[in-house]
């Protein structure tokens, strides 16, 4: 009797696909993005995006998990656009990040 509903169990589950994470969504977007192709090698520079592209387009940091404390109006702020708010507050402080180098440097 056991293996029976056993049985109805696993033939149910097998029917329905498992749901995709996000992460796994995501990269599914990333390798048909690839497959389309994002940028035309073969069209001349002046009328593909390369040319308006800087370095910092391309350049992907790691990434490392930390624990910080922000007022809570700073946080509301950022939050108000909605979801990415720690991207938001990662450029903005990349932002500040680069003025205070450029002005030390020179």
């Amino acid at each position: 009797m056991k293996s029976r509903k056993k049985d109805r169990r696993s033939n149910a589950r097998s029917k329905r696909p498992k749901p995709l994470s996000v992460r796994a969504r995501s990269a599914s977007r990333r390798r048909k993005a690839g497959k389309r192709g994002f940028f035309n090698f073969s069209a001349p520079v002046a009328e593909s995006k390369l040319h308006t592209m800087r370095i910092a387009d391309f350049y992907r940091p790691l990434k490392k998990p930390v624990t910080l404390r922000l007022d809570a109006d700073v946080i509301a702020w950022f939050k108000k656009d909605g979801r990415r708010y720690q991207t938001r507050i990662n450029a903005a402080l990349r932002k500040v990040m680069e003025r205070e180098m450029r002005v030390a440097g020179g």
